[in-house]
């Protein structure tokens, strides 16, 4: 089972990014996935997650109105579209996967895990 990100990179405040998370090893269309982020000295903090299917996307805080979630069942992989970005959005981004219920926002909600991909936002 394994969950990997790309994407993330250094970007001007104001720039976009398209973080990919590319995963194998199980029934990709059985999961919720979801992404967060993890910036020097705070918690893991919830961003989106999108359903099995990709009606019903949830958003909470940070993302609302300038993230994008979004998934391609062929391809098994999900991705998070960010724009407007500020130099707060600077952190380790991650997406995680899970059999949970929609909305689903803790990180111990999810069992699978990627390794994270590097944002910084800096001029």
């Amino acid at each position: 089972v394994q969950l990997v990100e790309s994407g993330g990179g250094l970007v001007q405040p104001g720039g976009s990014l398209r973080l990919s998370c590319a995963t194998s090893g199980f029934t990709f269309d059985d999961y919720a996935v979801a992404w967060f982020r993890r910036s020097p000295g705070k918690d893991r903090e919830f961003l989106a997650q999108i359903t099995r299917f990709g009606t019903k996307p949830y958003y909470r805080g940070s993302a609302k109105g300038r993230f994008t979630i979004s998934r391609d069942n062929r391809k098994s992989t999900v991705f998070l579209h960010m724009s407007g970005l500020k130099r707060e959005d600077t952190a380790v981004y991650y997406c995680a996967a899970a059999i949970a219920p929609d909305g689903a926002d803790y990180p111990n909600e999810y069992d699978v895990w990627g390794q994270g991909t590097q944002v910084t936002v800096t001029s």
